[in-house]
Parts: C-alpha cells; structure tokens; sequence
C-alpha cells in the first residue's frame, strides 16, 4: 500500500478538520517524514548510523569513554527525556546544550500552537473531544519528523518522543473518553505503520519522576497560556500512564535501557544531579538502570 494513498486517507477522515492552507502544509511536511527511498547504515542494534568525525570531548566523558567510541565513529546515540507536563525537561535539556558532542531536538510545541494561524494545541485543551485527533495526528507527524533528522553531533537528545506521544497522551484521551474508538484506530494504524516502516530505535530513555502535585505547582507558576486550565485529574492520569510504561511496564514495552530520576528537587538541586549523572546518561551502560524511585508503590 503506497503512502500517498495511505495519507490520502489520513486527509480525507482528519485534516478536514483544518483548513485548505493547514492540508497543504501538512502534505508538504509528509513528504520530508516519509521519503520514497532512505539509505541507512544499521548496525547489529539495530540504530541507523551516518558519518560522524567530530572528536568526542574528553572533559564529558574520560579518554577511555572516548576510546570505546572512537572505535565505532558511526555511532549515533539516541537519548529520549520524558516526564509528565512540567517534570523539568527544559532545565535537562538547557543542561546537556553546553556540551558540544550534544545535539537537541526540543519538541515542537511552536509548530503545535501555529499551524497556518491556528493554535492546535490550545484548542485541544479548550476542547479536547473536538480536537484531539486533530493534534495528536500533528504530533505524530512532527515527532516522527523528529525521530528521522540525522544529527551533526554524535549524541541525539530528544524532548519526548512518538512514544510518549502514543502510550501516555493519546492513551489518556481515549481512556477518558475524549478520543473515540474510531479515532484511537486511526491514530494506531498509523502509529504501527511508521514503526514497520522506520527506524525510531532509542539508546536511552531518561524519565523525570515527578508527583502530579509537584507539576501542577510548576504549570500554577510557569502560568502558560494553553495550560492555565489543565485539572489535576489530568496530571495524575498522565503520571499513572508514564508509570506504566516505564516503570511498571505493564501495557507497552520498551527495549532500550530506562534511567528514572527523581525530578521533584529545585532547579537548582536538579542542575546538581545532572552534572553527577552527565557521563551515565551520555555513555550509559547497556543494561537498564533504576535511581530512587520519586514515588513509591
């Protein structure tokens, strides 16, 4: 089945929700996430690989971390931070920016709150029955997006992933009844059709633990437009789903190693643990890793 057909349906049952200028974008962009064909390098992980020469910095990671990866200089590393709204991901990420064999990949919230005028996210928030397909499709789309750029730097650190964007938020609306069934296929199918056909494979996952009453605090201060009406009930249910996938690991699996921090410290506290765990998050080992659970069972 070809993709043009495949996002011809795609339009035809969910960008009628936007207008005629926000489908053409949306066309445009598909183009670029799912190209005719992609020459990749796997290696025995099966992560895809392009040519890097950049030295890797001593300071970060030791002349024998060093040694160990000049010894595959394709190497990508693909790190992903997840967490509930406001578990901190902005302060990791400003963190690992200084280092020069660090490449970040905010995620695309400025795409989320412009598309051809209209601020999707704010209108899923407003009205989340009528609107959360049409922004969880968008999200799909811009992370995928996000997952497939090749990195100048040989450590790729994305805000979030299609993972978290599938088995927390868009569980989360079906769950609550603000997502029909009809709705959760499509948004599946097409879930399922990008993992058969592209390499989204993650080194590292590092979840930022973080109570709901702590990030609702944070939203409270942070005071964001979109977010000034998002209820408590809300972070819980979004905490319980990150718990389940990357804790308890109950409904969706995960093969890459799984480091939890407990991100419910002060920034400042929080800069503290970061730069203690700079070289286990960077150059991790290959099995999975577990710190001080934030909540306990």
């Amino acid at each position: 089945m070809g993709i043009s057909f495949l996002f011809g349906t795609m339009k035809k049952h969910v960008f009628g929700l936007l207008t005629k200028g926000f489908v053409s974008t949306a066309l445009a962009r598909v183009q670029k996430v799912v190209p005719p064909t992609r020459s990749l390098t796997v290696s025995i992980m099966g992560k895809a690989n392009c040519k890097k020469t950049q030295k890797l910095s001593p300071t970060l990671y030791g002349d024998h971390m060093t040694a160990a990866l000049s010894t595959n200089p394709d190497k990508v590393l693909t790190i992903c931070v997840e967490g509930n709204i406001a578990s901190g991901k902005t302060t990791f990420l400003e963190h690992f920016k200084k280092y020069s064999d660090v490449q970040v990949y905010e995620e695309p919230v400025k795409k989320w709150r412009n598309v051809e005028g209209h601020n999707v996210l704010a209108k899923m928030y407003e009205d989340p029955e009528r609107w959360s397909l049409t922004l969880q499709t968008y999200v799909q789309l811009t992370m995928v997006d996000r997952h497939i750029q090749v990195p100048e730097q040989p450590i790729k650190l994305m805000e979030r992933s299609i993972f978290s964007a599938k088995y927390c938020f868009v569980e989360n609306l079906y769950k609550s009844g603000k997502m029909t069934a009809m709705e959760y296929v499509i948004l599946t199918e097409w879930f399922d059709w990008i993992r058969k056909h592209h390499d989204l494979s993650i080194d590292l996952i590092v979840y930022l633990q973080t109570k709901p009453e702590t990030v609702y605090e944070r939203i409270m201060k942070r005071c964001r437009k979109e977010e000034i009406t998002i209820p408590m009930d809300y972070l819980y249910a979004l905490h319980e789903l990150h718990e389940d996938w990357l804790v308890a690991k109950t409904k969706f699996q995960t093969d890459c190693p799984i480091l939890v921090i407990d991100a419910n410290q002060q920034t400042e506290e929080m800069i503290k643990i970061y730069q203690e765990k700079s070289q286990e998050i960077l150059f991790h080992q290959p099995e999975s890793i577990q710190l001080e659970s934030a909540v306990g069972t």
